[in-house]
């Protein structure tokens, strides 16, 4: 299953920009690429670039990372909901409320690396179990399709956009 296999009816067109962001390559490729590049990124950083932002009003490091990791487990969850046929149109989330009740400013490098480890490989774990056409089935969440493909391959884009936010923004 490689990026170019989903097609646009299997997801939001807001989300085009994450999936434009990404290779043309086999989702779980992709996922342990971008895994090893991101921690390779953390581990470059310093535990005072946590409380950094690039503009007043503006997330943290620490709590882009967060949003990051909740956006994983948000689509992971929407991935395994659909892939088993659940009905239940699946809720937005306002990622803006999330962050502040996070506490991520109060949290430490290592604590983010693991967790963006842990969650990430659970993740690839997810998707290598789910067959084909587990992955193409189509559900609603955020009044919008989506497929558990498609949501993997959002989740691998989101991931990428914010990275190069974190050096292009961040200077990192």
């Amino acid at each position: 299953m490689k990026t170019s296999a989903i097609n646009p009816s299997e997801y939001n067109a807001y989300y085009q920009t994450y999936i434009d962001k990404l290779p043309d390559e086999e989702l779980l490729v992709i996922l342990e690429d971008l895994k090893i590049e991101f921690v390779n990124f953390l581990k470059g950083l310093k535990e005072e670039d946590l409380k950094h932002s690039y503009a007043e009003g503006k997330w943290t490091v620490a709590q882009a990372l967060q949003h990051l990791i909740d956006t994983e487990r948000i689509f992971q969850y929407r991935a395994l909901s659909i892939s088993r046929e659940d009905l239940t149109p699946l809720p937005g989330f306002d990622q803006d409320a999330y962050v502040p009740v996070s506490k991520a400013n109060r949290r430490s490098l290592a604590s983010f690396i693991k967790e963006f480890e842990l969650v990430r490989d659970a993740g690839i774990a997810l998707y290598e179990s789910l067959e084909d056409e587990m992955l193409s089935k189509i559900g609603d969440a955020s009044k919008s399709p989506l497929s558990p493909r498609a949501a993997g391959f959002i989740s691998a884009g989101h991931q990428k956009h914010h990275l190069i936010l974190f050096k292009s923004h961040y200077g990192l």
